[in-house]
């Protein structure tokens, strides 16, 4: 059998042994069953039985792109009540494109409950929304909860009728569509960090032409290795791709990237397009969008809600906005880089959104923190109060894997603590320019500050601790 690129969720059949291929899917694996050593291998779940296992690549085949030949070969009762199931699997997955309003459990407890009330709320002030609680910004927090939220939630589709100038549409990932079809235009890549590096892996495993270009020029080799063209500058990529992505660390290197010399812009003619992935301010994005569509481009902003390991994993969550048919032109692209991506509509939008998500991430980290310090002072075990809300309703992935490298001492970046800084920094103005008021934020952008002062910068976000030590 053929090697193929998986993630969790993706349906495949997989071969156990002597026993014909069996349809199942890729899910993550008990905390306590380790990958087994020097075997590039996925665990399975089989549909039809309780059987799990690891599965050598070799022997797994995308499900959709070899159903019928597995149909034909394979029989029996057992087999079929298999393929049944699979099917229910899929039908209960694509009844998620109805509107899921009030069908979610909403135990999550009071600190979750308020934020996302303070978060809805700023949402209306942004525009995201003309009167109320808006569920669908509510599923949207859920679909991160692998990210930083409390709760776990199915991959889904979410498509919301148009309120005003903003739509939600929440884009499948493979595990329902199968194995990806890439696109056949050619595309661009710049700027080769914590974020871009993963993605662009990702592009090439699945198949897509792609030049990319970073200002430290060695860092191209790797992804050249791999398959990647290299471009000389921002502007050569810009003219010799038709969809040239960029992920860059601020609003100046965002707006450099595109208005300096050799930059995007002296590249951009009608009908090329841009996409913006930065985490940046919404009136760069406005600056940009307006520059791109002067030269006859197509814009969309995209930032990504993530972090290293999820970029590297394929699991990102996009966030899109600007030009609806780049959007689309996109989508092969995003579902090579993301389990999930949504259109927000208006150019700006996708900054918001991206800011306020952020906000509660570097907020959230900053108290678990400080939980941690006050846990410490007050003679109580750093690891007791670790395993308690790893037990409770705030247990995710997230808790877990933050405070552990704490208590290991491990602040090897995932996500960079200057970035999550200049995200609530970015927020608190937003808030300001809104006249909305954001206290929680602002505490926690102290917090960082002084991190950084304490020469965290570089670290992961988790090295917030160390302005509590020190």
């Amino acid at each position: 059998m053929a090697t193929v690129h998986l993630r969790i969720g993706d349906l495949v059949w997989g071969k156990l042994g002597r026993y014909p291929p069996w349809p199942g899917k890729v899910v993550s694996p008990p905390k306590d069953l380790k990958k087994p050593r020097g075997k590039k291998c996925h665990f399975v779940k089989f549909f039809g039985t309780e059987d799990h296992a690891w599965i050598k690549v070799e022997q797994l085949k995308p499900y959709h792109a070899h159903k019928e030949e597995m149909i034909k070969i394979n029989k029996g009762k057992r087999f079929q009540q298999a393929v049944d199931a699979v099917e229910d699997f899929l039908k209960k997955a694509k009844g998620k494109e109805q509107v899921m309003e009030g069908s979610l459990n909403m135990d999550y407890g009071y600190c979750f409950h308020h934020s996302l009330l303070v978060l809805s709320h700023m949402c209306v002030m942004h525009g995201f929304q003309t009167r109320g609680y808006d569920p669908h910004f509510h599923h949207f927090l859920l679909s991160q909860s692998e990210k930083f939220l409390f709760c776990d939630i199915d991959s889904f589709f979410v498509i919301v009728q148009d309120t005003g100038s903003t739509s939600i549409q929440a884009a499948d990932s493979t595990a329902i569509n199968g194995s990806i079809t890439p696109t056949d235009k050619r595309i661009g890549f710049l700027g080769l960090g914590l974020m871009g590096s993963g993605i662009v892996s990702n592009l090439l495993k699945m198949g897509h032409v792609v030049t990319v270009w970073n200002r430290t020029a060695e860092k191209c080799d790797l992804f050249i290795q791999e398959g990647a063209r290299l471009g000389r500058t921002p502007a050569e990529v810009a003219s010799t791709c038709d969809i040239t992505f960029s992920c860059v660390s601020d609003p100046k290197a965002a707006r450099d990237l595109v208005l300096g010399p050799s930059g995007v812009l002296q590249g951009i003619r009608p009908g090329k397009c841009y996409v913006e992935m930065s985490t940046v301010d919404p009136e760069t994005i406005t600056e940009l969008s307006q520059v791109i569509t002067s030269r006859g481009g197509r814009f969309l902003e995209a930032p990504v809600a993530g972090s290293q390991q999820l970029s590297n994993d394929g699991m990102l969550v996009i966030l899109a906005a600007g030009d609806r048919t780049v959007y689309e032109d996109c989508s092969s692209c995003f579902q090579a880089m993301g389990k999930t991506s949504f259109f927000l509509g208006e150019a700006g939008n996708a900054a918001r959104m991206m800011l306020i998500v952020n906000m509660v991430q570097g907020s959230f980290m900053a108290t678990i923190a400080e939980g941690l310090t006050l846990a410490q002072a007050t003679g109580q075990s750093q690891q007791t109060f670790l395993d308690i809300l790893c037990q409770g309703q705030m247990a995710s992935t997230f808790v877990d894997q933050k405070c552990q490298n704490i208590l290991q001492g491990n602040f090897k970046p995932d996500y960079y603590l200057k970035h999550i800084q200049k995200d609530l920094r970015l927020a608190i103005s937003m808030g300001d320019m809104a006249n909305h008021p954001t206290p929680m934020a602002a505490a926690a952008n102290e917090v960082y500050k002084r991190a950084k002062a304490l020469d965290q910068s570089d670290n992961d976000i988790s090295a917030v601790y160390r302005a509590y030590i020190h």
